[in-house]
């Protein structure tokens, strides 16, 4: 018995020691990052659904440029540091990036993603509040269900600053069930993102299709824009649009990229490439 209890230690133990050994180099690697300016954003575009390809907003996502040139999402690295003090530094970095980029292109809104630790910095705020308000007009800031329900005095709050800069507020992951209607009627965000959990497969998913219309129902009472997250297929692309999602966004719309590049322009370099 005494043998077998060691076993079951030892074995239990090497998934934390993995996961420990993950966080310590994830962490550095961002920490190198920002300290060396490879932090970059790439954009993957947001379109209107009753239109062909016009682009709503892209949104901003954060990558690190390794320095062999390869390149590392979000995905990768941020569980690891979203709720930290590097996290925050990220955010700032990320805010920093985005606003440069509204300046350099007058003709295109993004859209960025921020962390709890974050709507309470002021150095984060500061950055912002520098900004000129013609640029901030064109920024959404993308909080997720559990950021706003984490704190809803502070959500409340950050956002009365925020739009006091003429920012748009945007409601992520919506739908995982993290937000008490009661709040939400009070948050009044002007763009929901319907998880991608409820668009998969959403073409013949008849319980997904009730869910999503659900949702697009309560948006559109409140006057919120809708957008579909993580539209990989043509079936899930139509229904969504024929259920009344505003605007789309996935894979199958476009991939995110160096700087931001319409879908119909896509098509067209291709077609060079091609030629």
């Amino acid at each position: 018995m005494a043998s077998a209890s060691k076993q079951i230690t030892r074995s239990a133990d090497i998934p934390a020691v993995m996961s420990n050994t993950l966080s310590e180099l994830e962490t550095a690697r961002v920490f190198s990052a920002l300290n060396d300016n490879r932090v970059e954003l790439f954009y993957q575009p947001i379109v209107r659904s009753d239109t062909n390809n016009f682009v709503a907003f892209y949104e901003g996502l954060a990558r690190i440029k390794m320095p062999e040139g390869a390149i590392i999402s979000a995905g990768q690295f941020m569980p690891f540091v979203e709720n930290t003090a590097l996290g925050t530094r990220l955010d700032r970095r990320v805010l920093r990036l985005a606003l440069k980029q509204l300046e350099e292109n007058p003709d295109i809104r993004l859209s960025i993603n921020m962390s709890v630790l974050s709507m309470r910095n002021s150095g984060w705020l500061a950055i912002l509040e520098s900004a000129k308000f013609n640029v901030c007009e064109r920024l959404i800031i993308e909080i997720t269900e559990g950021a706003a329900m984490s704190d809803v005095e502070l959500t409340t709050s950050f956002m009365h600053r925020v739009r006091r800069k003429h920012c748009s507020i945007a409601l992520d992951d919506f739908g995982t069930g993290a937000t008490s209607f009661r709040y939400f009627k009070d948050f009044l965000f002007d763009f929901v993102k319907i998880d991608g959990l409820f668009i998969r497969d959403l073409g013949y998913d008849k319980d997904n299709q009730v869910l999503v219309q659900a949702l697009i129902d309560i948006s559109k009472h409140f006057d919120m824009v809708t957008v579909a997250e993580f539209i990989e297929t043509d079936g899930e692309a139509e229904m969504a649009a024929k259920l009344g999602v505003d605007c789309l966004q996935g894979y199958l719309i476009g991939e995110p990229t160096a700087r931001p590049i319409a879908p119909f322009q896509r098509t067209e370099m291709a077609r060079k490439i091609a030629g």
